[in-house]
């Protein structure tokens, strides 16, 4: 199905070549003077120079050609040359009784869908989640829910951090407190135990602790680094202990990102590609692209297009030790050769630009991907306090996913509960669904790039551009459709059958249809600017929209069985388009609030 803008440019690109002039000059936009024109062209203006006439002359011309027009109802030459336009109800109307019939609401999808692995959420393993892993998770979720709607196969990857120093530490931290376990027994032969010794509380304390004094005692560092290297070599009560940290904490780790309504289809590793490694070095020795520098083994990124530094991507230090690169690396050629990805799409903090540039420029040197394989970084800003500065708990630490979670739930369910009587179950049920609409939109809403202030009192506001407003718009569509059932004692389906939307009989009720319209363009855009906040931008302004329409309609008294079918309708398409925004956002609308 063809987007509404499309249309309506097609018919003034006719006028144009009808007029005698370049169809191309044709091009309508969305009006930037809503109070005076829906639309608007600019393409008299272009045309000036092309034909040597004034613009007003040109646009006159081509309005003239629109009298008939079966898309515009009034198209109006405005000095100094542009094209100002209202669209027909009727057009708008058949528009958005087609997209009622079509799947995806007439959303094109591809023939051939495009392959796509989406490395989002970065967690290291053993560590709680905090507050600085929101925006990967958030903002990778939603970006592979938009590419799945827009038809393509899409793959999230968590990228755990499983296998550096961390591990060593908290081997070695294990053995300080427990040093009679049998995986310190290099002479045990037999099955190690099933459960683990440490809980995931007790392991999350291990670590910050086995860190802190690395940095304090030299030799227990350098045995921190000697565990590391006996888990990595294969040493098997290593093995078995860093299964189970592995899978005590993965177990935390999917609970948490459930509160979050994040899934990951695959829980890959650092891990997985260790063995990856030495074949991937031998090839890049092989084939003459790494080279040793000062000890290390390098491969040089730099393009004689560059106008800034770009230092080589380094392959192994000068201990031979691998670095993240090389791990990055070799999860790009483990990608490569299992799934064949058409796109790779990688979310971390936008300090991370420069390394990223120099992986992907090293991937492509060296032909680990394909030369068609797009490898895309999208970099996020900080989400910070009131004080501008990166987010923290009231005592100045880091705050931990689960206790900002559990303090925006209290707030919702504090406001829904305020002043009335409700059923505590159900309030702490809606306090939950309403609170994940103000941690996502509120992040969501904001370009990714850009850093925000973290603001629970406005994100948790059911006004203004937030997502309680925009769950409280979809409930009151909800309240009102369940009101005319009960009145006509139908259920949805019967209602529906007898419904088409019909023309706008109001300002504010064709304001809404063309909001609708635009739903097609702003998907579209979503995916291909990988920009969730094109979504949230097109949601809030539907729903003020309907809320306008909403505040000037009595549609629940309105006698005429045939406009009142109409605006049932309009209302269970306004709904049905919202809660498919909201779904590929990552939340939900609950049925009451």
């Amino acid at each position: 199905m063809k987007k509404f803008l499309d249309l309506i440019s097609e018919e003034m690109m006719n006028a144009f070549e009808a007029a005698g002039y370049d169809r191309k000059l044709g091009k309508v936009g969305l009006s930037n003077r809503p109070d005076l024109c829906e639309y608007q062209c600019n393409g008299a203006m272009a045309g000036a120079k092309l034909y040597k006439k004034a613009p007003v002359m040109i646009a006159k011309d081509v309005a003239q050609k629109c009298e008939d027009s079966k898309v515009f109802l009034s198209v109006e030459a405005v000095s100094p040359g542009f094209l100002n336009m209202k669209v027909r109800e009727d057009f708008t109307a058949d528009y958005l009784n087609q997209m009622r019939k079509e799947p995806k609401f007439g959303l094109c999808t591809p023939k051939e869908p495009d392959h796509i692995i989406v490395d989002y959420g970065g967690p290291n393993v053993a560590k709680p989640l905090h507050v600085g892993h929101l925006r990967s998770a958030i903002i990778g979720e939603s970006i592979k829910r938009i590419a799945r709607y827009a038809g393509h196969e899409v793959l999230g990857d968590i990228h755990l951090g499983d296998w550096g120093l961390q591990m060593g530490l908290i081997i070695t931290e294990l053995q300080e407190r427990q040093p009679e376990l049998v995986y310190f027994d290099e002479n045990y032969k037999g099955e190690y135990p099933k459960d683990a010794p440490f809980t995931i509380s007790e392991l999350e304390e291990i670590y910050p602790a086995a860190s802190a004094k690395s940095k304090e005692d030299a030799e227990y560092k350098d045995r921190a680094m000697e565990a590391t290297f006996k888990l990595q070599s294969g040493v098997p009560g290593y093995r078995a202990l860093w299964d189970h940290i592995m899978k005590v904490s993965v177990a935390d780790l999917k609970k948490n990102y459930e509160n979050l309504n994040v899934e990951f289809e695959l829980w890959k590793g650092e891990s997985d590609v260790h063995d990856l490694i030495p074949g991937m070095v031998d090839y890049l020795k092989k084939e003459g692209y790494a080279y040793i520098s000062d000890g290390a083994l390098v491969v040089d990124v730099k393009e004689e297009t560059d106008t800034r530094e770009i230092p080589p991507c380094m392959i192994l230090k000068s201990d031979g030790a691998s670095l993240y690169n090389t791990t990055d690396l070799a999860t790009i050629m483990d990608r490569m050769k299992t799934h064949h990805p058409d796109r790779l799409i990688y979310l971390t903090d936008k300090r991370q630009d420069l390394y990223f540039e120099q992986v992907f420029r090293c991937a492509k040197k060296t032909k680990l991907v394909e030369p068609e394989t797009e490898l895309l970084h999208i970099g996020f800003g900080t989400m910070n306090g009131k004080d501008g500065k990166p987010f923290k708990t009231r005592e100045g630490g880091v705050m931990r996913l689960e206790l900002l979670i559990q303090e925006i739930n209290d707030e919702m369910y504090r406001k829904i509960t305020d002043n009335r009587q409700v059923d505590e179950e159900e309030a702490r049920r809606t306090a939950k669904v309403v609170a994940l609409s103000a941690i996502k939109y509120g992040d969501l809403s904001n370009q990714a790039s850009k850093d925000y202030i973290f603001d629970i009192d406005k994100f948790t506001s059911f006004e203004g551009d937030t997502g309680p407003y925009i769950l409280y718009t979809i409930v009151r569509i909800k309240s009102i459709l369940n009101r005319i059932k009960e009145q006509d004692g139908q259920n949805e389906n019967a209602l529906q059958d007898k419904t088409y939307i019909r023309c706008a009989g109001s300002e504010a009720e064709k304001a809404l249809m063309l909001e609708i319209a635009g739903f097609q363009a702003a998907m579209e855009t979503a995916y291909k600017e990988t920009a969730p906040h094109k979504i949230c931008a097109y949601i809030y302004g539907l729903a003020n929209a309907f809320n306008r329409f909403y505040h000037e309609t009595k549609i629940v008294t309105e006698e005429n069985p045939e406009k009142k079918a109409g605006w049932v309708a309009l209302l269970v398409l306004t709904r049905d388009i919202l809660e498919t925004c909201i779904d590929v956002l990552g939340f939900s609308a609950p049925e009451r609030m």
